[in-house]
């Protein structure tokens, strides 16, 4: 089955709701007011609700309590905002293609432990809205999901390759893409910016690792992640590839501290938005 197929799949199964289209609106328009963007979340209760403790959590660390969401676009700021509500919706994207091939709390809590690393090293390296990392984090793997809902027979054969092959290389080898490439044409066609889905779609294109630090820095929180995630696997991986390193550097520091930031925090952020 070929990517387009997949990409189909998943947006005539779930639609992303219009309040991420509406915020994205709200957010582009230089005549919107905190209290507007406040008032479309607010019409969610749920939501609000779910705004309100991530604004407040060891997330973003602000020393006072943010009580409103007006209050909370003021403090963080509408791209964070924003990036809060797409994060909050992948978790109902996520059960929405439920598998039994894959156990979703831990797919879930996978997910947001690589995008709590891709945050903390975009922070260490002077990345601009680093908080977008998270959300990329998160989504990346969204279509690991699709392919398993849609096609379960090949998601199996997958999971029976050759484990001395990096996923993204077994990937191509049975589907002939990777999961991150449909990802990102899946977020692109449910109109996400440009800045969530690029680097998503690219993350595996050595050349791109090369040339654009950002998809250099998602392509180091994948390797990060699965030698930490799945150490009977692929423990000594080369965490800095000639690629990743070069645009980067190789300060093994920064992979230190990131998996300590990342076991810290992944429980409470996974536990909060889900």
């Amino acid at each position: 089955m070929s990517i387009k197929k997949y990409v189909k799949f998943a947006t005539k199964s779930y639609a992303l709701p219009d309040v991420c289209v509406k915020l994205r609106e709200l957010i582009d328009c230089p005549r919107s007011s905190a209290e507007d963007i406040g008032n479309l979340i607010s019409v969610d209760s749920s939501l609000t609700a779910k705004v309100l403790r991530l604004a407040n959590s060891s997330l973003f660390r602000f020393p006072s309590q943010i009580d409103s969401v007006a209050k909370a676009i003021n403090v963080i700021g509408g791209e964070a905002l924003y990036n809060l509500v797409v994060s909050e919706t992948a978790s109902s994207a996520f059960k929405c293609f439920d598998s039994e091939l894959i156990d979703l709390q831990q797919h879930w809590y996978e997910s947001v432990y690589l995008g709590m690393l891709a945050k903390h090293i975009a922070m260490r390296s002077n990345v601009k809205v680093v908080e977008r990392f998270f959300v990329m984090g998160i989504l990346q793997n969204l279509s690991e999901l699709v392919v398993a809902k849609r096609s379960p027979e090949l998601y199996q054969q997958y999971l029976n390759t050759d484990k001395s092959l990096l996923p993204y290389q077994r990937q191509m080898q049975v589907f002939g893409f990777t999961f991150s490439r449909c990802s990102g044409i899946i977020l692109e066609g449910w109109n996400l910016p440009i800045s969530l889905f690029y680097p998503i779609t690219h993350v595996n294109d050595e050349a791109r690792q090369q040339s654009d630090r950002e998809i250099g820095l998602l392509a180091l929180s994948n390797r990060i992640a699965l030698s930490q995630l799945d150490k009977e696997n692929y423990a000594d991986i080369e965490l800095f590839s000639p690629e990743i390193a070069n645009i980067i550097g190789s300060d093994i520091e920064i992979v230190s501290n990131a998996t300590d930031y990342a076991e810290q925090e992944t429980a409470k952020i996974a536990e909060l938005i889900n």
